[in-house]
């Protein structure tokens, strides 16, 4: 690879979107670090850091709903992602939903759009 991404920005965290491959829905936001870069690069698969754990993390690793990177695209600055996936067991949220933005602004109130592809309770027994 002969480009690399600009990890000197943003303290080594670059925002990396997920978006479906097939629709273009945009399923969730997270961040990546160099090793998360690497990682996905090596497995086709999504990896992320996570910033509330502080480690870096395999979209799917305990849900089994892993992202399969079908297509990526960087920005101009070489410092956001989009990685555009096959999203594998319905849902990428870990609320249970098909996307991470599920819900709507309607008449100054949040409202859900979508249902339920799976429940978090069962899916994340701890």
């Amino acid at each position: 690879m002969t480009e690399s991404l600009n990890f000197a920005k943003n303290g080594g965290l670059l925002p990396a979107i997920a978006q479906d491959h097939q629709t273009g829905e945009v399923l969730m936001l997270a961040y990546i670090n160099e090793e998360a870069w690497r990682q996905t690069i090596a497995t086709g698969k999504a990896h992320y850091f996570s910033r509330s754990r502080q480690q870096l993390w395999l979209k799917g690793e305990t849900s089994g709903h892993v992202q399969l990177v079908r297509e990526i695209l960087v920005d101009c600055d070489q410092d956001t992602v989009i990685y555009r996936v096959e999203q594998l067991g319905g849902a990428a949220c870990h609320r249970g939903y098909h996307s991470c933005f599920f819900r709507r602004l309607e008449n100054g109130d949040f409202k859900i759009k979508d249902s339920l592809v799976f429940d978090p309770a069962e899916v994340y027994k701890r």
